[in-house]
């Protein structure tokens, strides 16, 4: 029985055990913590794919327990994360704050839709799960350092929040063709422009956030909204 057989599963279950001690700093009012752990678990969401292409160690088991993995890191952690958040934010609770958990039920779907779906090969069809995740951890995070903000102030509502996890989450079930920032040599020359494009866009934001000596958690935020809008753009205009 060879070992190495193993070690793509043991970095998927690391992404897991991220997830779930990024809960555990949600509930406990650090999404600070919660973010770094998020962005952790993105980390080895994705070194686990590439040990497995490097080790020739694919299986049905690993395609399983990554999802199952996913829907804790990138499905439930975010939503605890912005219930959180407007729970903080009004100073008191309300079923309305209950309205994130959506995200957890969408991002389900999106990811059983994700494995039984062969148009995914290369691409997306919808919002990918750590996409939304990462927006939602990095304004969460935003909103906590920067308690006088405007987005602050709207979380505290009882519309902005509860509206932001509605569209995210049909975004991630919607017939959306979106890119993938993985690069390969068989990629149409088309892709690899939008590709091109996002990333010099990333660079702006980046640069921006810094010279206006913002918060650098804008920059995640940014970008992923950039990403959002990139790829509704290009489908409407069927580039």
């Amino acid at each position: 029985m060879k070992f190495t057989k193993y070690i793509p599963d043991a970095i998927t279950s690391m992404n897991l055990v991220c997830g779930s001690l990024g809960v555990i700093a949600a509930f406990g009012g650090r999404p600070d913590v919660a973010f770094f752990l998020m962005i952790a678990a993105a980390v080895f969401d994705f070194c686990d794919g590439f040990a497995a292409r490097a080790l020739g160690a694919y299986s049905d088991l690993g395609k399983e327990l990554d999802s199952l993995c996913d829907m804790v890191s990138f499905g439930l952690l975010p939503s605890v994360m912005m219930m959180k958040c407007m729970y903080e934010c009004r100073f008191g609770q309300s079923w309305v704050c209950l309205m994130p958990l959506l995200i957890t039920v969408f991002s389900a779907a999106r990811l059983a839709k994700f494995n039984i779906d062969p148009r995914q090969s290369h691409g997306f069809i919808g919002l990918p799960t750590p996409a939304c995740a990462i927006l939602c951890a990095s304004l969460c995070y935003f909103i906590a350092a920067e308690p006088a903000s405007f987005l602050a102030s709207w979380a505290a509502g009882n519309w902005f929040i509860p509206i932001c996890s509605a569209v995210l989450s049909f975004l991630l079930i919607a017939e959306i063709p979106m890119f993938s920032l993985k690069f390969s040599r068989d990629d149409e020359k088309s892709l690899k422009q939008k590709r091109i494009c996002f990333l010099v866009n990333c660079i702006l934001c980046a640069v921006i956030v810094l010279v206006l000596g913002l918060h650098w958690v804008l920059i995640p935020l940014l970008v992923f909204l950039m990403y959002i809008l990139m790829n509704i753009v290009f489908d409407i205009l069927s580039i």
